[in-house]
């Protein structure tokens, strides 16, 4: 069995092509493994294939990605307007990080009268392969396309509404357009052999045989992509595709060599966990002795069984889909051997998460379980991840937008039975002070028997932005006991979570320069509350500000949307570094600039209706910066509340 994955933008009719694909010779097996990846099994010419569909949307690059691991192809399916072709950037990319040999599916030509060329013109702006054009569209008299001519075997086809294709001669009007479309299709071809170079030189007619076998081994060797006509939804154009991948998708041993894992046994291609029914494991088995209570990624194979839910026929045949059952070992994301479990190269996990909220149970005896089911969730989703917040210590759950923070939420109340709601992240905000100050503090407490006392004298002054905390000690002639310091450091650390505004303290420095002690009384206990009360209240004194966190954050956007980002940054009050165009994505820019933490989200939502969902970024703290004004007192009152 040979395996493809179909990508494309959302409404480019990916699903309508996989199914016309699978429907072309008897009916498929077909199954939603999840809300996201749907599969379909067929057979065409006698041998079987399967075809991966990812639902439409950058969100779900990660699945794609994991899918195509487990790909001899990738089918990107575009609609037929150039000024759509930037949609179609992200899924290029992925694929060519992937080094999965593409075809081109231009769907949809019966809508648009567009030309072809201005159409492969424009994605080729965002693919660093070249793109050559396998077929050239028949018109008739008002534009339409009604069929297509084959640029190798020269051979003509009109179209039948879900019919095969009617073999035609060549219209008269085309012969010019179709030999000058040859032509250029057979100098592209001629950089890959020598000999068909020799033949254009000399102006000989090469053989037709010849010159699908030096397409086959390009196209093998993913040197190429070519691109393909049709409307899957009239059954257009689909027996060409199926042929070019019958005789041009590369053997099941190139997925090792692609992927850089040496005799992988399967391939993680995607799980679920549903109730009552447990977790499943869609793998596809790469090398021989897959099956039931074999070894496998450091475990044992539970069940397996067809997409279809029957019995698989064990051992699997390599190539061959299952679903693994009572199997909880087995991630997607990994290539298995029998001992353990390699991860798929980085491209696989699709774009770093940006948008994070905190997950909180509707009942609180869920609080256990949710964790457990985030988790879980977190292990089959790409585009996942799960931290917890340093403040609050609540789940901080990060995705890649809204929509799949949907799906997050009906996937915990569906298979999980737990009422999750989701919150913003707060407690972003630090403080820090601005003049020394010295002060003294003394803890005494007397409540019969051995009582509490220490006294600290301490100087607690600012420290330059991203200095973070220091500790010292003055002391002479012992009137602090060295072994009581640890513990005055410890107390002013503890004074350092909460500051008088509320936020936790940054940039402080605070010296030991005096004291007293008990020889009966005093302790560590007393020691680290002097110092905490102490700070504490220096820090009251030493004129508290509100800081705001700056993130550096690296835009990855197509170059045609890269002019509009200068004025975002600016509204979004912050400052642009520069950006210069991607090494390896060809019509990509990285743009680099700073931006106040709190106006992520704002950057997060504006990027995506700014650049059609195709931009994304990544960020990480750089700095902390004073807030003034009436943002710093928004900032002060909206903390109170909270601590209220």
């Amino acid at each position: 069995m040979r395996c493809f994955t179909i990508l494309g933008p959302s409404q480019a009719g990916k699903s309508t092509l996989l199914k016309a694909l699978s429907e072309l010779e008897g009916r498929p097996t077909a199954a939603d493994f999840t809300d996201v990846l749907s599969v379909r099994q067929f057979t065409f010419l006698d041998e079987p294939w399967a075809g991966f569909d990812i639902a439409g949307g950058p969100d779900y690059l990660g699945h794609a990605g994991e899918a195509l691991a487990a790909s001899d192809a990738a089918i990107l399916c575009v609609s037929p307007d150039p000024e759509a072709a930037v949609l179609a950037a992200p899924y290029l990319r992925l694929i060519e990080q992937s080094d999965v040999p593409c075809f081109i599916f231009i769907n949809k030509m019966d809508l648009d009268e567009a030309r072809i060329r201005d159409i492969v013109g424009a994605l080729q702006a965002y693919a660093n392969h070249h793109i050559v054009l396998r077929q050239a569209p028949i018109r008739d008299a008002e534009g339409h396309v009604v069929g297509a001519v084959d640029l190798i075997s020269e051979r003509a086809f009109q179209y039948q509404e879900g019919q095969p294709s009617k073999l035609i001669e060549i219209p008269d009007d085309l012969h010019d357009r179709e030999q000058e479309a040859r032509t250029e299709l057979l100098e592209h071809l001629a950089d890959f052999d020598d000999a068909l170079m020799e033949q254009l030189i000399e102006d000989r007619a090469p053989a037709t045989d010849e010159i699908y076998t030096t397409l086959a081994e390009a196209h093998r060797g993913n040197k190429i992509m070519a691109a393909y006509l049709g409307a899957a939804g009239h059954g257009n154009g689909l027996t060409r595709l199926m042929k070019a991948l019958r005789h041009e998708t590369p053997e099941m041993t190139a997925i090792g060599d692609r992927l850089g894992i040496e005799g992988p046994l399967a391939v993680g291609v995607a799980s679920d966990t549903k109730r009552h029914v447990g977790k499943s494991t869609l793998l596809r088995a790469l090398g021989p002795g897959v099956q039931h209570a074999a070894p496998l990624a450091g475990g044992s194979i539970g069940n397996l069984t067809g997409i279809d839910g029957k019995p698989a026929s064990e051992p699997l045949v390599p190539g061959t889909l299952a679903v693994a059952v009572k199997s909880d070992h087995l991630e997607p994301g990994f290539a298995y051997t029998a001992v353990g479990a390699v991860p798929l190269p980085d491209w696989t996990r699709g774009r770093p998460p940006a948008y994070p909220r905190i997950l909180m149970p509707v009942n609180e005896r869920d609080d256990a379980r949710l964790s457990s089911a985030l988790a879980r969730l977190a292990a089959s989703d790409p585009g996942m991840e799960t931290t917890q917040d340093s403040e609050t210590g609540h789940l901080v759950v990060s995705l890649q937008g809204p929509i799949h923070m949907r799906r997050v939420l009906a996937k915990l109340a569906e298979d999980f039975g737990i009422e999750a709601a989701e919150h913003p992240v707060s407690g972003i905000y630090r403080e820090t002070i601005t003049k020394p100050v010295d002060t003294q503090y003394r803890h005494r407490k007397q409540s019969g028997g051995a009582g509490q006392f220490a006294d600290v004298q301490l100087t607690v002054r600012p420290q330059g932005r991203g200095a973070g905390f220091a500790f010292d000690d003055t002391v002479k002639g012992g009137a602090v006991p060295k072994n009581y310091i640890p513990a005055v450091e410890a107390g002013a650390r503890e004074a350092m979570q909460q500051g008088p505004l509320g936020f936790g303290v940054v940039d402080v420095a605070v010296t030991l320069t005096d004291g007293k002690s008990h020889a009966v009384d005093s302790s560590d206990h007393a020691f680290r509350m002097a110092a905490k009360s102490g700070v504490r209240e220096a820090l009251q004194q030493a004129g508290p500000v509100v800081l705001q966190p700056i993130e550096r954050v690296v835009i990855h956007v197509p170059s045609a949307y890269s002019g509009s980002l200068v004025a975002l940054v600016g509204s979004l009050k912050g400052q642009v570094l520069g950006f210069e165009g991607h090494q390896e994505a060809r019509g990509w820019d990285v743009f680099q600039a700073l931006i106040p933490a709190p106006a992520k989200e704002d950057l997060f939502q504006a990027l995506g209706g700014l650049s059609h969902g195709t931009a994304w970024f990544a960020s990480q703290f750089d700095h902390y910066e004073e807030l003034h004004g009436k943002e710093a007192d928004r900032v002060r009152q909206a903390r109170a509340a909270e601590l209220a």
